[in-house]
């Protein structure tokens, strides 16, 4: 327990519980919320409650979504030949804002990383698979971080598809390695989408 008073300790302590977020900024942001008016206040709170309570994922690609299944997903204008596989809803938003790429997505929710007592059973992998079932997808993309384990994830998932008959590609150029997909401005995701390679 620190200094301060036990209700603003608390909400230190959760603020630090965000990936990236250090007793420093956690405090910062607990005492931004502290200078907030009421009516500010509470719109934070409905926000965060609202999100927690009304998003779940969509039935198909795993992203979050108020409905069944995401607009992406339900969209006539998107080529469903083609999905995509990313690690987390947040690289959709990435590929979404180069505007370039017209196909579906599956988010899987975390990468194989036996280090971290991740394993494929509890990856979204058997949705993934299920959507593969029906002869309408010819491509799939992994678009995991060019990370270790986003790289095992791959060619995890290429082993898996392959028999499968559809084609699997990774990602080209232009990504360092180790890094992350929502960080990569758009034209170089665009080189990378358009660029892929075969697995």
């Amino acid at each position: 327990m620190g200094f301060n008073a036990a209700p603003l300790e608390r909400l230190i302590d959760e603020f630090s519980k965000f990936p990236g977020v250090g007793r420093k900024g956690a405090t910062r942001m607990a005492y931004q919320v502290l200078s907030m008016s009421p009516a500010d206040a509470q719109a934070l709170a409905d926000a965060i409650r609202g999100a927690h309570t009304k998003l779940h994922r969509c039935r198909l690609c795993q992203d979050y979504t108020e409905q069944d299944v995401c607009s992406i997903c339900a969209s006539a204008k998107r080529d469903h030949s083609v999905i995509c596989v990313v690690e987390n809803p947040r690289d959709i938003a990435a590929f979404e804002r180069t505007r370039e790429y017209h196909g579906l997505y599956h988010v899987l929710h975390g990468l194989i990383s036996p280090m971290d007592g991740v394993g494929a059973e509890q990856l979204t992998i058997k949705q993934l698979l299920a959507r593969l079932g029906d002869g309408t997808v010819k491509e799939v993309i992994m678009a995991t971080n060019p990370t270790v384990e986003g790289e095992a994830t791959a060619m995890y998932l290429a082993r898996l598809i392959k028999p499968m008959g559809i084609k699997t590609s990774r990602l080209a150029y232009g990504l360092p390695v180790g890094s992350s997909l929502e960080y990569a401005d758009e034209t170089t995701l665009y080189r990378a989408l358009s660029g892929r390679d075969e697995l």
